[in-house]
């Protein structure tokens, strides 16, 4: 009985203030989805009118919605559709108007507002987009947006309904055709949550852009946009600038803002993606990151070693407070692939169900054995990632338990009939959405369009270097290097990590 109650002691004093925290959250969403999943059948008693619905599920915990004060009127233009914002009350009765009146008035940020203007047309802000006023603006974005991310779970918890994209890489057309589509009336307007799953940088020549129109929607709706990171959100990668060229992140910074400001643009966002959370769970079914399961590194859940890697993280390269396991845990979310039908039969670990991926320099693959053994672990259905480039937009594998998701459709060499998808998660069900390769953009041109007749090839030129001029006619499928191919990516993994950082089958500790 003694060492028993030493044992628990000793447990209980080695839960640090962080684990306590951690674990906290965890069980915080979990009541949240509880909570949600009373509310649901509350409506379906009520809605089928069950005899004493309403007293069985009285003292339910209700969902809090505060009015705002404005109200949002659409107006058709030439240019488009335009957004008024206006008090409401002016016809209500003195008492409705009191309360409107007493309402706090919503103070709109113009730095993100903005910025939100650029991404609407880029073709009007050209020399806006080249100025020191944008590197300005992004600095200041990120010095603002950086402790809202770093007080966010290294996993983050959310509600369906909830579009979740993939890969962006710096394409800022295919952006535009979910803002055209999804958030037409911009996404304070629209329902659900947004889940970004990484990799908003390198590859297309858009990245300062699209790393601006994120954070801009992340500082105006923190509690709807939510960012995960990718393993193109770390130094290493896009800074190699050897390996992208003009494509690499670092590249685009310095050729736009020159070499001090661009550098100090390219770093102060770097601090930024040091505390992107590294995945989601979306209705406590749905397990949501960048690369895939990370292995256990102590006897907990997975989501607890994810939710312990610490707020600000550099993974590739690690600051010198980043411990090995953890660095570790962090790499597999980012880095990591399900594993191919060849390597299930010879590569994977009959046991942990990992193995060593194609990338080589120890990054690993998962395989049937790991996703079940993940699933039930922690309760789950699905797995939601991105990372590997797919022309159909969504792909799924391990008996349709795993989606990867990929929203850009260029600068991969998926051919020009390529897709960008993203998911709707919605309630008990999950719908995918495409871009078709016919889908018209219009702020995007080819070189041969009759829209660039009247302009000079200087000012084509220059919209070409921001990505909003593409080619005449579309590259051949060998033309361009497969950024994708496994040996390319097994170069890249080396070069960050020396290749043998980790081990790739480590088991269960």
């Amino acid at each position: 009985m003694l060492k028993s109650k030493g044992g628990k002691k000793s447990r209980e004093s080695s839960l640090t203030e962080d684990k306590v925290k951690a674990l906290l959250t965890e069980k915080d969403a979990k009541i949240s989805a509880l909570t949600a999943e009373i509310s649901k059948l509350t409506n379906a008693l009520n809605n089928s009118n069950v005899a004493g619905a309403s007293r069985a599920v009285a003292g339910t915990t209700r969902r809090q919605h505060p009015l705002t004060a404005f109200s949002t009127t659409i107006t058709n233009t030439g240019d488009g559709t335009t957004q008024v914002r206006s008090r409401m009350g002016r016809h209500a009765s003195m008492s409705s108007q009191n309360v409107l009146n007493a309402l706090p008035d919503e103070v709109e940020d113009s730095l993100a507002i903005r910025i939100v203007e650029m991404f609407k047309d880029p073709n009007k802000h050209l020399a806006y987009l080249k100025s020191e006023q944008f590197a300005m603006d992004i600095l200041t974005m990120a010095s603002r947006v950086r402790p809202v991310l770093e007080d966010e779970p290294r996993c983050i918890f959310l509600q369906s309904p909830c579009y979740v994209f993939g890969d962006i890489h710096g394409n800022l057309e295919d952006l535009h055709f979910f803002s055209d589509n999804i958030w037409r009336l911009g996404m304070s307007l629209t329902a659900g949550n947004f889940l970004f799953l990484g990799d908003y940088v390198d590859r297309g020549l858009s990245c300062l852009e699209v790393v601006a129109y994120l954070f801009a929607m992340k500082l105006l709706l923190p509690h709807k946009v939510f960012l995960l990171r990718g393993n193109h959100e770390t130094r290493d990668v896009n800074g190699w600038e050897e390996h992208y060229g003009e494509r690499s992140y670092i590249h685009q910074c310095r050729e736009r803002f020159g070499e001090e400001i661009g550098y100090r643009v390219w770093e102060e966002t770097n601090q930024v993606f040091d505390r992107i959370p590294l995945s989601a769970v979306i209705d406590q079914d749905i397990f949501c990151v960048h690369g895939g399961i990370p292995r256990a590194v102590t006897r907990e859940s997975r989501i607890q070693d994810i939710l312990s890697v610490p707020k600000v993280a550099g993974i590739n390269p690690p600051y010198e407070h980043e411990t090995e396991e953890y660095q570790q845990v962090a790499s597999d979310c980012i880095w990591s692939d399900p594993a191919s039908d060849e390597q299930e039969a010879c590569g994977v670990d009959p046991q942990s169900g990992f193995g060593e991926s194609l990338r080589g320099g120890g990054a690993i693959c998962f395989g049937h054995k790991a996703v079940t053994n993940f699933l039930q672990q922690q309760g789950f259905s699905y797995i939601m990632r991105a990372h590997e480039a797919h022309a159909e937009g969504v792909a799924v594998s391990k008996g349709a338990r795993v989606f990867t998701v990929f929203s850009t459709s260029k600068d991969h060499n998926q051919g020009s009939q390529a897709m960008a998808g993203c998911i709707l998660v919605d309630f008990e069900k999950m719908k995918v959405i495409n871009r078709s390769p016919a889908y018209g953009n219009k702020f995007v041109h080819r070189r041969d369009s009759i829209s660039l007749a009247g302009m000079t090839e200087a000012e084509i030129a220059q919209r070409a270097q921001l990505g909003l001029v593409t080619a005449a006619e579309e590259p051949d499928e060998d033309e361009y290097e497969d950024y994708e191919d496994y040996d390319d990516e097994e170069e890249e993994y080396e070069y960050l990590t020396g290749a043998t950082n980790f081990q790739p089958f480590t088991s269960n500790r």
